[in-house]
């Protein structure tokens, strides 16, 4: 990197600082710096689930799928993402607004507590913090290694610039800064993208037409659809994954619709987003899929993308592919920092003991911060060992995709009137049962990447639905009355 690129990247950072200092002004209480107050847009809404829906990791882990297997990686990943969040907007996005209307809650397990009891909502909270922490950990290592790959500083020192810029920037601003973050990465990113997407294209052969004829000249089986071990079984378990996952089992994606300022709002932000998966990432991963033409026989292909943008981007422009690099991560780390942050203080923290509750405006806004602040310190400290957890890809991908299924089947299927007879003990049996299967597939040998992805969601899945098939426990009023509300028959 040269000094106009650092200039470019300072700049990024400077204005990320002022989106936190602008946003202080905005909170006032923990309603503002957990859901913006319930005001957000659909545009921005929208746009902010989408760029919250991926972070550095696409650059590297991603970039390497992309080098190695081609067109697959587009997809197992962002076609099913397109289509399960389309599935999303039209069932579960518009219930999420309507949470926050009639039951007024700040976080995604809130009403947990309604739907099944407290213990239930605890263990979810619980085991949903611990994941968060790996995988927002992984995304700081990732972003750090494409810093080190761009400007040669240790990873170490990358991943503490990042975190402290990301635990300044929302721990003062929280989610207004969070989404007014994501919507200008958001320009930054298309700016960066079409930029390198242009640069490739012209350094090829066959100018436009390369994005057509490429796919002959790369290594075999890097234009099929589906390229072992991302076979069509691995890509549906993909599918369910991100279904549950982006409909708001990944729970910074569930505040982007709670914090909507309407149920309709919130089913066109999902819409919008479902679009922008559809067709950005066939931008944004052209460079990756084009690479192996222009760098052969890489021994670490998560560095393709990387070398890439250094060998074909001029001064400043390098700088800029950076800082949209760097936006990704910290919109996600942000955001995933601010909605675990609401699970600690609404959820977990009252429960624990009396002190945290009914606690007065100033001070609650004072303990959102507190803990946001060190939800972010202890990620910072997970990324530094990310090598100790299966790196990059085994933290965000492996571990988390994995684990997220056994506690995001009865927080999402929870609002669905058609699962009300699955109550409290389904939860803990489906919970109970896909850690298991999770931990049995790591303990045994087997080479199926489906098997070891989609077997803890799926075994989730069915336990869930059988346990409420033989639930005989009549639904109580209370739970009725959480559906009429969740349908919007009642006037707020």
């Amino acid at each position: 990197m040269q000094f106009l690129d650092w200039i470019v990247l300072s700049v990024y950072f400077l204005m990320l600082l002022s989106i936190g200092l602008w946003a202080y002004s905005k909170v006032k209480n923990s309603a503002d710096f957990y859901t913006a107050g319930g005001k957000l847009p659909w545009w921005l809404s929208g746009i902010s689930h989408h760029v919250s829906g991926y972070s550095g990791a696409v650059f590297v882990a991603y970039a390497g799928i992309a080098y190695t297997h081609g067109f697959t990686l587009y997809v197992w990943w962002a076609f099913t993402v397109s289509i399960a969040t389309l599935l999303a907007a039209f069932f579960i996005a518009p219930r999420w607004a309507r949470l926050r209307q009639f039951a007024n809650i700040q976080s995604p397990t809130e009403y947990l507590l309604i739907r099944y009891n407290l213990k239930t909502q605890q263990i979810i909270a619980w085991i949903g913090t611990l994941i968060k922490v790996f995988d927002t950990g992984g995304k700081l290592a990732a972003i750090a290694v494409l810093l080190n790959v761009f400007s040669g500083v240790s990873i170490t020192f990358g991943i503490l610039l990042v975190g402290f810029v990301s635990l300044v920037y929302i721990t003062i601003g929280g989610l207004w800064a969070d989404v007014w973050n994501d919507f200008s990465q958001f320009i930054v990113q298309v700016i960066a993208g079409l930029t390198m997407f242009v640069i490739i294209i012209m350094n090829t052969n066959d100018g436009l037409e390369s994005v057509l004829t490429m796919w002959d000249k790369l290594p075999e089986g890097h234009s099929k659809l589906f390229n072992d071990p991302y076979t069509i079984s691995f890509a549906f378990a993909m599918l369910l994954i991100n279904f549950f996952s982006y409909s708001g089992g990944t729970w910074n994606l569930a505040t982007r619709f709670i914090s909507s300022s309407s149920a309709s709002v919130a089913k066109k932000a999902g819409i919008l987003s479902s679009v922008l998966y559809l067709i950005w990432p066939l931008i944004l991963l052209y460079p990756m899929f084009a690479a192996p033409l222009f760098l052969e026989n890489l021994s670490d292909p998560t560095l393709s993308y990387g070398l890439m943008a250094k060998k074909y981007l001029p001064t400043g422009l390098l700088g800029l592919v950076l800082a949209s690099m760097f936006a990704n991560t910290l919109s996600m780390t942000a955001s995933d920092s601010n909605t675990v942050s609401s699970v600690i203080c609404r959820d977990i923290l009252p429960n624990l003991t009396s002190k945290f509750r009914n606690l007065p405006r100033e001070k609650e806004l004072k303990l959102a911060r507190i803990t946001t602040f060190c939800f972010t310190l202890v990620t910072i400290v997970v990324a530094l060992n990310a090598s100790k957890f299966g790196g990059i890809f085994g933290l965000i991908v492996t571990w988390f995709a994995a684990l997220l299924g056994p506690i995001s089947i009865p927080v999402i299927l929870g609002l669905l009137p058609a699962f009300k007879k699955c109550g409290s003990v389904a939860a803990m049996g489906s919970i109970i049962g896909g850690l298991i299967v999770f931990i049995a597939l790591k303990i045994i040998d087997q080479d199926s990447l489906a098997l070891e992805m989609g077997g803890p969601i799926f075994a989730s899945l069915c336990l869930y639905i059988i346990l409420g098939v033989f639930n005989k426990k009549n639904v109580t009023t209370e739970l009725e009355e959480l559906y009429l509300n969740l349908k919007g028959r009642k006037s707020f």
